[in-house]
């Protein structure tokens, strides 16, 4: 039996080789849908979820980072949506406590942050924390009337290469976008405007386009 992954198109191809109960051979190729998230057990495979699903299960997780006054410098590697100092870009929810994951360049230089959700309630934010090297920022609101579902974290330490994966954000200021791909390749590396090296970065063929950051 051989089997190969075709990622594009969600779908995985298998080619079964027989032998032939007479020597024979016969060739048999069949498609099937494939599970995002899914590893080669079979426990973890009856569990994969298709894009989809993912999508809906994990909306509530999400907000729009928007509102945003900027400085007019833009790092190098920006992917918020900006329009007249004003920058959009997506997050998601790490706790109940109101803390909200994105990228440092969203807020850099903020002087006002407001977040939306998917319920469409706008409420102001503030910056707890960033990490300008690597790029993340960790947002606070208040959780009081709010209806804060976590998003679930994984481990960096199960993706493998030709796993599928998922891009959810605000594309051009579209909001709730999904495009899927692969990851292309492991233990990449990246270099931070200030010349900080980023090691262990995982690629991926996934489309992103300038409001996609923080998703």
């Amino acid at each position: 039996m051989v089997a190969a992954g075709l990622c594009g198109g969600g779908m995985t191809a298998a080619i079964l080789l027989g032998t032939g109960a007479a020597g024979g051979g016969s060739t048999r190729t069949v498609l099937q849908t494939s599970s995002l998230g899914a590893s080669s057990s079979p426990s973890a495979h009856s569990a994969g979820l298709t894009a989809r699903e993912i999508y809906d299960a994990t909306r509530p997780a999400w907000c729009w980072c928007g509102r945003t006054r900027c400085r007019p410098a833009r790092p190098r590697w920006d992917l918020s949506e900006r329009s007249d100092g004003v920058a959009s870009a997506a997050g998601f929810v790490i706790d109940e406590e109101g803390r909200l994951l994105t990228n440092a360049h969203v807020v850099a230089g903020a002087t006002d942050v407001s977040v939306t959700f998917g319920d469409e309630q706008t409420v102001p934010a503030r910056v707890l924390g960033k990490d300008e090297e690597t790029d993340l920022a960790l947002l606070g609101v208040e959780p009081d009337g709010l209806d804060l579902r976590p998003l679930e974290l994984g481990s960096s330490k199960r993706v493998h290469v030709g796993d599928p994966t998922i891009s959810i954000g605000n594309p051009f200021g579209r909001d709730r976008t999904l495009t899927t791909g692969i990851v292309s390749a492991k233990q990449r590396r990246i270099t931070a405007p200030s010349g900080f090296s980023v090691e262990n970065v995982i690629q991926t063929d996934g489309v992103l386009n300038p409001g996609n950051a923080g998703g």
